[in-house]
């Protein structure tokens, strides 16, 4: 059995660990949480409860210093057990996939919470046991505004990578234009510009350096269309995609200071990063650049 089949089938606790940035976050489990519940979508699981099996693992923010053994300064097992029960109280499902998602849900309200896997498994339909696993994280949560109609919709921005050749472009105008008629809050990101900047040898110290390259960058786009204001932290991203204003990302602040940030230096990566953490409705990318494989949310090219 290869390594990838074998980590397909361990418990979440090792995919967590398999999945982990350089700098791992403390995690909590549950094992082999077993409950009778009635679900399924076919008509003989209907009114018969059969057995499910939970195997769930939560990744959570460190607990505050001094933790002084209070149990009220931690994420507790019991929210998980109490999620699984509440989901299955609410109504009843035929998917596993929906109770999953609806129980990572619930969980990530919690604040301690940053990433969940929830593994479901039915053991009663066959001689093995048949189930789903799925992985959710509280940044893959779309912002909500309240709309004309007084119900809370999904904010869904589009964010558009700019070159330098895009930046410099005699119809900058028209491509922001085209990139605001689709209606939807625009978040531009730009990379490194075209300029010599200090080269330390040092990982750390580099990757601010060239991340303060791409603000000047930044500031260089804001100077070229009055409607381009440069944002950096999310609170002001939040605020520009309530009120559809177009903004242009300075990375640092949200970069460094990300529980769960990326570690590479690539522009382009990073704003596939930021069109992921915003629920983005796509990424265009305009310029002839390379982009991360496997990314969560439409590319387009520009």
């Amino acid at each position: 059995m290869t390594s990838d089949i074998r980590l397909a089938f361990a418990h979440p606790e090792e995919r967590s660990l398999a999945s982990a940035t350089a700098d791992p976050r403390d995690r909590i489990s549950l094992r082999d949480h077993v409950v009778e519940a009635d679900i399924g979508a076919f008509q003989q699981e209907r009114g018969h409860k059969q057995r499910l099996r939970f195997n769930v693992v939560i990744e959570v923010r460190p607990a505050p210093a001094p933790l002084e053994d209070d149990v009220d300064r931690i994420l507790s097992y019991d929210r998980i057990t109490e999620s699984i029960a509440a989901e299955l109280a609410e109504e009843r499902l035929n998917l596993l996939e929906t109770l999953a998602a609806k129980i990572a849900e619930r969980i990530l309200q919690e604040p301690q919470a940053m990433r969940a896997f929830v593994r479901i498994e039915k053991l009663d339909r066959g001689p093995g046991a048949l189930g789903v696993e799925i992985v959710r994280s509280r940044a893959e949560a779309p912002l909500r505004a309240v709309g004309s109609d007084g119900d809370l919709q999904n904010l869904h921005p589009l964010v558009a990578f700019l070159d330098n050749d895009a930046i410099a472009a005699a119809d900058l105008s028209a491509r922001l234009d085209a990139l605001q008629a689709r209606g939807l809050p625009l978040i531009l990101t730009v990379g490194l510009p075209d300029v010599p900047r200090p080269e330390t040898g040092h990982k750390p110290t580099q990757r601010r350096i060239d991340l303060l390259a791409i603000e000047q960058n930044a500031w260089a786009l804001a100077a070229r269309d009055p409607r381009c204001v440069v944002v950096s932290t999310r609170t002001e991203i939040d605020w520009a995609m309530k009120n559809g204003q177009t903004i242009v990302w300075a990375p640092s602040k949200l970069v460094l200071d990300a529980v769960d940030g990326p570690h590479s230096r690539d522009a382009v990566a990073l704003a596939l990063w930021l069109a992921e953490l915003t629920a983005a409705e796509a990424l265009v990318v305009h310029g002839s650049v390379t982009v991360p494989a496997g990314s969560r949310v439409t590319v387009e090219r520009g």
